[in-house]
């Protein structure tokens, strides 16, 4: 597999993974898509804790992405 391939696809995959986070903070359970983990229909509740994760993995996946330009040894 490419080497630039894995740097920007773990780069988009991080960017999505920050968008999500922001979805779950923002919109309530009852809202979200139906493939979301935690959707429930009429819910008014709004998941923080699966937009942390969403928003760890994101960073993790920035920071892959990140030691994957450094220079080569």
């Amino acid at each position: 597999m490419n080497k630039n391939l894995r740097i920007y696809g773990s780069a988009v995959l991080g960017a999505i993974f920050v968008i999500i986070a922001v979805m779950y903070w923002t919109t309530p359970a009852g809202s979200l898509p139906g493939f979301f983990p935690g959707y429930a229909a009429g819910s008014t509740i709004v998941h923080v804790k699966h937009g942390l994760g969403s928003v760890i993995l994101g960073i993790a996946l920035f920071i892959y992405a990140w030691f994957g330009t450094g220079k080569k040894s």
